[in-house]
């Protein structure tokens, strides 16, 4: 079952950041902009247990629906002050498996960004597996899950992603892996950046932070090898320890501009 989803539809910085791209890799990240179509809901299916507040498919829906444009509002506003257009991600939500640009992904791989067609794609089961076997309850958990995706386009549209793709191809494994953990210790970084805005809109209630800091480190390498293995090898990490992840959120969220995501700075 494949329903590929719409959503609805303020920040600085955006400048600062462009300094970092044109001084770590050389492009003018401006020039990447481009325009993306967001699809209308499609199929129905029938209702699943879920963790959070969304318990029901259709409920789920509606609330990633509302997130992912909360995200459109923020993340638009920060490009236009920069003088740009924010080019809109669809949104594919699944079950089972399911074909992107980047090839066929199950439930297993877990929630994913395909720069190729500029899709977010979320396995419903997932929020399910952060409710249980991750230990993440919340509806705030899965709003940081989605926006932690939505940053990895915004690293796309900004060309940080295909600048770290090409990078990692010519990397060891070992150099490689390190170099993920950066773009993906910024994406957490841009989910903070709009919890912050989020924040400021006043639709945060106590607990949500403290739900996405949760989740955050419960997502960390070391954590997931722990559960898996048993024991913790750092340099397989590819997302970050626990420690790591909870800590550029909460970066992006207390200072809410793009320059306190630099993630590459010792690059420069």
């Amino acid at each position: 079952m494949i329903r590929v989803g719409r959503a609805g539809g303020g920040g600085i910085g955006i400048l600062i950041i462009a300094v970092v791209l044109w001084l770590v890799f050389g492009i003018n990240p401006l020039a990447l902009l481009g325009d993306a179509q967001v699809m209308a809901p499609s199929e129905q299916s029938a209702p699943r247990n879920g963790g959070g507040v969304a318990t029901t498919e259709s409920e789920v829906d509606d609330f990633v629906a509302t997130v992912l444009a909360d995200t459109e509002d923020v993340w638009g506003a920060i490009f236009r002050q920069g003088g740009s257009d924010y080019p809109e991600p669809t949104l594919v939500l699944f079950e089972g498996q399911v074909r992107s640009a980047c090839g066929f992904a199950g439930a297993a791989t877990g929630p994913f960004y395909c720069p190729g067609d500029q899709r977010l794609y979320i396995d419903l089961s997932f929020f399910e597996e952060l409710r249980r076997r991750f230990d993440a309850p919340g509806d705030f958990a899965q709003a940081y899950v989605i926006a932690h995706e939505v940053g990895h386009h915004v690293q796309n549209v900004l060309g940080i992603l295909p600048k770290t793709t090409e990078m990692r191809r010519r990397l060891g494994e070992r150099e490689s892996n390190a170099l993920s953990v950066r773009v993906e210790l910024q994406a957490d970084c841009f989910a903070g950046i709009w919890a912050n805005r989020t924040a400021k809109k006043g639709y945060l209630e106590e607990g949500d932070i403290r739900e996405a800091l949760n989740a955050a480190g419960q997502l960390g390498d070391d954590m997931i090898q722990r559960r898996t293995q048993g024991y913790v090898v750092p340099d397989a990490f590819n997302h970050g320890s626990a420690e790591q992840r909870a800590t550029w959120f909460r970066r992006g969220y207390e200072r809410g501009t793009l320059d306190a995501c630099d993630t590459f700075q010792d690059l420069i």
